[in-house]
């Protein structure tokens, strides 16, 4: 198994382009977005002695935004409006005082309410692709699920880098527009 390095210098250059991105299709709101992505790398840089190396840093980064999304949900959704968000706290061993908000490479720390929330929200995001024209989803999966280069998918499907983005961008529009009303 590779064995992945942290770059913490280089996080802004290399991933908040794709953090962003994969932000504003689940809120909508590009402030929002920008300060999720902001905390993302705060508790990146605070739990980089836990990264073991077994994903990429990307990988790793996107785990620990995926919880700042789901934290954001809960905080909007809840009926006072202001829910603190409560975290395991691990009082064992050498690692007294470690928040399993630092821990989110470790597989097995999901809980049963994540694995749910995940399922439901994989389930949702796939029902408003399949209402999505066939070449707004197929190039929005290559691209965004998949990971496919801008280079590769243009020439797979013989169109331009800018009518790739102009694809990208209605599928996105669509996609969360769907969201908001099917999911939240």
């Amino acid at each position: 198994m590779a064995n992945h390095k942290l770059d913490p210098n280089n996080w802004v250059k290399l991933h908040s382009d794709y953090l962003f991105n994969y932000t504003i299709t689940r809120v909508s709101d590009r402030e929002i977005a920008q300060d999720l992505v902001s905390e993302t790398f705060l508790a990146g840089l605070k739990s980089m002695a836990n990264f073991k190396g077994e994903a990429s840093e990307r990988t790793w980064l996107i785990s620990i935004l995926k919880r700042k999304i789901i934290d954001h949900y809960r905080k909007i959704n809840s009926n006072k409006g202001k829910a603190e968000v409560r975290m395991s706290y691990n009082t064992t061993g050498e690692d007294e005082g470690d928040w399993l908000e630092e821990r989110v490479a470790d597989p097995f720390d999901k809980t049963a309410e994540d694995t749910m929330v995940n399922s439901e929200l994989g389930d949702a995001i796939y029902d408003c692709l399949a209402k999505l024209p066939e070449k707004q989803a197929d190039v929005f999966k290559m691209k965004t699920i998949l990971g496919y280069d801008t280079e590769t998918i243009c020439n797979e499907l013989d169109i331009t880098a800018s009518n790739l983005w102009v694809i990208i961008h209605r599928a996105r529009t669509a996609l969360a527009e769907c969201m908001e009303k099917n999911w939240f």
